[in-house]
């Protein structure tokens, strides 16, 4: 179908009511340098009066109606300055209902996601802008909102705090629920070990978009036997993030099985930050979490069964709270820098949206029947973990970690029945 969409509106939003100027200070976390891009994702939800209610919100959040400036140093010291000009917005309609595009249920989309999402601001760098949106309403009644948000103004948890308070808003509430934290200077900053220089070339990699549901009887299974081997309990994530990195690692068809393979996790750091320092508190949007890095050799990987990658999956996640201990403390070495990671493509890389709070933004008319996260980095190879479209259950993997080549066996194995 071509697309049927039509922008109607496009401006800035700027607080409904007076806030605060000047600079703020980012994170040593906010400013790695590879962290400066867009975040997208789509959301099927009806949003009437977002506009009004994101001009509220960003009375408390005054940050994102400010601008993303560099520093003295380059992005590496990049600064919030808050200008008060506002958040981009877009209005479009579509000539077509959501159920003639398929509820947007399957990749590739029927309408382009780009025609979904904001176009850019003129005369502005999207990467100085922390937040544009478009909503665009179908005939049928319903509408996507289509979120672009800076992902050095803040991290997923943030970011999806940050819409339940436009959702807040939006359902007539005096003040967002969770009221908003600032307290970067509390994220720890070990500068030696956090890369602050230009990055290399991204690499030339094209990875293909594939999307799979996994059933609840089917993680249901691997927990089973997981639990059956260990007397231990594992979660939805962890069977998702295991049968992926398999799935990638044995459609690769790596000539050495000593070869090592890696997979990255992004885990939200804040419970393990000191309760007294606020950071760790409800309410901090910044980023926050630490990527969990794992290694085994791409034989043991693939000969495993599901619940035994499962297994090496759970003992890095058991290692977090010390990882970042050390990590905080200046402990690690240079080489084990872990937010070094945007460097290489050879690792897998998960993150997990299912928790985010996008999924219980409810503007007044019901949560999103969808939350659909788009890639950000076309170099990297991803999986993202989602919530499957309302009513069906289970879990979705949304992935871009394969080239051409080796996407026929990728498919078969995400798809292969449970071991």
């Amino acid at each position: 179908m071509e697309s049927t969409v039509r922008r109607t509106s496009r401006s800035y939003v700027r607080p409904a009511a007076d806030t605060p100027s000047g600079s703020l200070e980012l994170s040593a976390v906010d400013r790695i340098v590879e962290m400066r891009h867009m975040v997208r994702s789509l959301h099927r939800s009806p949003a009437r009066v977002v506009r009004e209610a994101l001009a509220k919100a960003l009375v408390d959040y005054y940050p994102f109606a400010g601008r993303l400036v560099d520093g003295a140093g380059g992005p590496a010291t990049a600064r919030v300055e808050c200008t008060g000009e506002g958040a981009w917005f877009v209005e479009a309609v579509a000539g077509c209902s959501l159920e003639d595009v398929a509820f947007l249920d399957h990749h590739p989309f029927a309408i382009p996601a780009d025609d979904l999402l904001p176009d850019a601001a003129p005369g502005v760098q999207p990467v100085g802008i922390p937040l544009m949106m478009q909503v665009t309403e179908f005939t049928c009644g319903g509408f996507v909102v289509g979120l672009s948000s800076s992902h050095t103004l803040t991290d997923g948890l943030g970011a999806g705090q940050f819409i339940n308070a436009i959702a807040d808003y939006a359902r007539g509430l005096p003040k967002p629920r969770v009221s908003p934290i600032w307290a970067r200077e509390l994220v720890p900053s070990p500068r030696k070990l956090l890369h602050l220089g230009p990055s290399p070339g991204p690499p030339t990699s094209q990875f293909r978009y594939l999307t799979v549901d996994l059933t609840p009887d089917s993680v249901d299974r691997v927990r089973s036997q997981f639990h059956a081997a260990t007397g231990q309990r594992c979660s939805t994530f962890d069977v998702a993030v295991a049968k992926v990195w398999q799935a990638r690692t044995r459609s690769l068809r790596l000539p050495d099985p000593s070869v090592p393979v890696t997979l990255c996790f992004f885990a939200n750091a804040r419970h393990v930050l000191p309760k007294d320092d606020g950071a760790g508190a409800a309410g901090f949007y910044g980023n926050c979490f630490y990527p969990v890095t794992v290694t085994a050799e791409a034989g043991a990987v693939e000969r495993a069964d599901v619940a035994g990658v499962v297994g090496i999956v759970r003992d890095a996640k058991a290692q977090l709270a010390t990882e970042f201990a050390r990590w905080a403390a200046g402990e690690l070495a240079a080489e084990e820098a872990p937010y070094e990671l945007w460097w290489r493509h050879e690792p897998l890389f998960v993150s997990d949206w299912r928790r985010l709070g996008f999924l219980e933004a409810d503007y007044g008319w019901g949560t999103p029947l969808h939350v659909a996260p788009l890639a950000a980095l076309q170099f990297m190879p991803v999986a993202l973990i989602v919530a499957p479209p309302t009513p069906r259950r289970g879990v979705r993997i949304t992935t871009q970690c394969v080239e051409e080549e080796h996407m026929p066996a990728f498919r078969e194995e995400m798809k292969a029945p449970r071991e």
